[in-house]
């Protein structure tokens, strides 16, 4: 078999950080999904990353794997276990075989390194773990989605309930759909990360949800009630006069859902109209000579 480097599979240095793994992962994931990518070779590179990912993301598997790369080991090169890596720190939980991983995966932490398998030993299933992408709008509402779950060599449908309020980052477990336990335990989960879509109107802070609103003119200098979009739907918002592009106007409690709701921030942005006939000309000469002293850039 091949040695593996997991820290190119992701495309981080070896002394990445938690943040910057999970990260890469997120990236990778997404970009090499069978459902969405058209690249030759997807599925494998999806699987790789996967292998990759759930060996550095576990302290204890990415510290016997980097004891075992400081070795001198690189990509490519013929690999066997080294005498005695299947005791002491090195021991793997024996929980991945038949997981889809690679034999270099399973000769370091399936705890089979050759030989026959035998029975199934009594141990819970593996957990499998995938990224389930959300709009912003449905994370907002809640509802269900159906999500694809590559398992192996077999895609299964998945029914998943998506609780109002969810953030980027936050887990779905779903109880008992991951892989069958052995010896009659019971089956692993199903953990799907969330990844909020973008979307084009709305950006989020933390709990908070951001909008830009353009106005016009004589709405910002005197004053008006105008409509604005939320998550929820349009409300009214009350604009003060003499506001400013750029001026932040908060609408509480209108932001996700949560044990402590967000706010809506509303961004005014003043737009003029176009002075592309006569009168709208002769509009804007008398309105330079009513504020002719007006410099905004004093």
């Amino acid at each position: 078999m091949e040695f593996k480097d997991y820290y190119d599979a992701l495309g981080v240095k070896p002394d990445a950080s938690e943040a910057d793994i999970k990260s890469a992962y997120r990236k990778l994931a997404r970009k090499y999904h069978p459902d969405v990518s058209k690249e030759t070779g997807a599925e494998e590179r999806f699987k790789a990353v996967n292998e990759a990912y759930e060996v550095l993301r576990d302290k204890a598997k990415r510290a016997s794997y980097d004891q075992l790369r400081a070795g001198g080991y690189r990509a490519g090169e013929s690999f066997h276990p080294p005498p005695g890596w299947g005791s002491g720190t090195a021991q793997g939980s024996g929980d991945f075989e038949g997981q889809g991983f690679s034999d270099f995966f399973e000769s370091l932490f399936g705890g089979t390194h050759g030989g026959a398998r035998g029975a199934p030993r009594a141990r819970r299933g593996h957990d499998l773990r995938a990224m389930l992408e959300v709009d912003l709008v449905t994370a907002f509402t809640g509802g269900k989605t159906r999500f694809a779950l590559h398992d192996g060599n077999r895609e299964r449908v998945l029914e998943v309930k998506i609780p109002a309020g969810i953030l980027s980052g936050q887990v779905i477990r779903l109880s008992g759909q991951g892989h069958p336990g052995g010896g009659g335990q019971p089956a692993g989960d199903v953990l799907l990360e969330v990844v909020l879509r973008d979307d084009p109107r709305f950006r989020l802070e933390g709990r908070d949800v951001l909008v830009s609103l353009p106005v016009a003119p004589w709405e910002a200098a005197l004053g008006a009630t105008v409509p604005v979009p939320t998550l929820a739907g349009a409300v009214d918002l009350k604009l003060p006069a003499g506001s400013q592009s750029g001026r932040k106007l908060r609408l509480k409690g209108r932001g996700m859902p949560g044990h402590t709701p967000g706010d809506q921030i509303v961004e005014l942005l003043i737009r003029t109209p176009p002075a592309d006939h006569a009168e709208a000309r002769k509009a804007y000469e008398a309105f330079q000579k009513a504020f002719g002293a007006f410099d905004p850039r004093a």
